[in-house]
């Protein structure tokens, strides 16, 4: 499958604005719409776990990667989709999980991490030690970080020869990433962006050649309630700072709820691996929490979800801010999505499940196309399953669209 990724890679490279989604998301209902519409476009896709959610304790998923791949292929057998197109990608692969730890213990653990993504059937790996562990620095230098990445990078090679990987990182800090005093998201320094691949390719050595993507920030954000969008005329000459490794793509994260035309212009500027995940899980919350309110105005579904959020504050407090009425808006409604971490509670799923059960009672055209877009609409018809399961499918997919770019005659 990997081939496939040094394919887009190439094509990328050589001038064409292509580039692959890649799926950041456990949810059931994502994870089908997602495949399902690639199965429809004829279209590869990647699906991707990260180490805190998927590690070999669980994570807070509570799945092995072993475990993550066969709970996909199972979404996908009964979609009837193929698992050819899927391809398994790892994200933040490294000591995170474990950064309490001294850093050795914490290497040790994610020595087993790699390892069992990779034997698992992971193919694309993105290898990230640059925050630091107990005791040491919170960002760690190149050398440091692409020294611990080239450690892991050893382990997965002695499990498989056909692996990507991808380096670098740009993860914001917890609310989001920091604006400059415009009110502008900086892009990394493109400089920078070449020292780092530089270092992590003289580091790897013989495995120099597998590494295929380079994480870096090209100015794309968002947080609880705003969006700070791609700024179309800019360049900041990342092609560039590549021009020595044309094997080697760029990866943009945090590109969820950016306007389509920007994804197109992330792949002139080399980005061929775009991640999205929260627009997904946003996408499937707004279709429920519509047919929520066709059921009963008052949402018995988002009261279940309250609930579950008012018990347990430890996913979004932290990320939220503002008076009662605000925090309460972006639990519910904010772009950041804190809300995905409740759904697979055992009270959620209930609460789900009852509604699903309940919506053909209060479904008609004059309510549906009240609570729904045309655009939804026209996309539920061409769809397969329940009345409810169209809308919620169709409004997933709309999210997901723009990222597949491919080249237009």
């Amino acid at each position: 499958m990997t081939d496939t990724l040094r394919k887009i890679i190439s094509q990328n490279r050589a001038g064409t604005p292509v580039a692959i989604p890649s799926v950041c998301s456990a949810h059931p209902d994502v994870l089908r719409a997602s495949l399902t519409f690639a199965q429809r476009r004829d279209r590869h896709i990647v699906i991707e776990s990260t180490s805190n959610q998927v590690n070999q304790d669980g994570g807070y998923t509570g799945i092995t990667p072993e475990g993550f791949i066969r709970y996909v292929h199972d979404i996908a057998d009964r979609a009837n989709v193929d698992r050819d197109r899927i391809i398994f990608g790892g994200d933040h692969l490294g000591p995170q999980a474990w950064r309490n730890l001294p850093a050795e213990a914490a290497m040790e653990k994610a020595r087993v991490l790699v390892r069992d993504y990779v034997r698992a059937g992971f193919g694309k790996i993105h290898l990230d030690c640059s925050e630091g562990c107990a005791g040491e620095t919170a960002q760690l230098t190149d050398s440091e970080t692409a020294a611990r990445s080239a450690d892991l990078a050893k382990v997965c090679a002695q499990e498989s020869d056909r692996l990507l990987f991808v380096v670098g990182t740009e993860v914001p800090p917890p609310g989001g990433a920091r604006a400059d005093e415009d009110d502008d998201i900086p892009p990394t320094d493109a400089a920078a962006a070449a020292a780092t691949l530089k270092t992590h390719i003289d580091t790897f050595g013989d495995l120099a050649p597998l590494i295929g993507g380079l994480v870096v920030q090209p100015g794309v954000e968002f947080g609880p309630t705003d969006v700070h969008h791609l700024p179309m005329s800019r360049d900041p000459g990342f092609l560039r700072a590549l021009v020595d490794h044309p094997t080697v793509c760029l990866e943009a994260h945090s590109t969820d709820y950016q306007r389509p035309r920007a994804f197109k212009r992330l792949a002139e500027l080399g980005f061929a691996f775009q991640k999205v995940g929260p627009a997904l899980t946003f996408a499937y919350r707004q279709a429920a929490y519509s047919l929520d309110a066709l059921r009963q105005p008052t949402g018995v579904l988002r009261a279940t979800m309250e609930e579950l959020m008012l018990s347990n504050p430890k996913s979004w407090q932290g990320h939220y801010h503002g008076d009662t009425k605000c925090v309460y808006r972006q639990r519910h409604f904010g772009l950041a999505d804190r809300i995905r971490y409740y759904w697979p509670q055992p009270k959620a799923q209930a609460a789900v499940a009852r509604l699903m059960a309940d919506t053909p009672n209060v479904l008609n055209e004059a309510s549906v196309r009240a609570a729904f877009g045309t655009t939804t609409l026209e996309r539920a018809e061409e769809l397969s399953g329940s009345h409810a399961q169209r809308l919620i499918d169709a409004q997933i997919e709309l999210a997901l669209e723009p990222y597949f770019i491919e080249e237009t005659s």
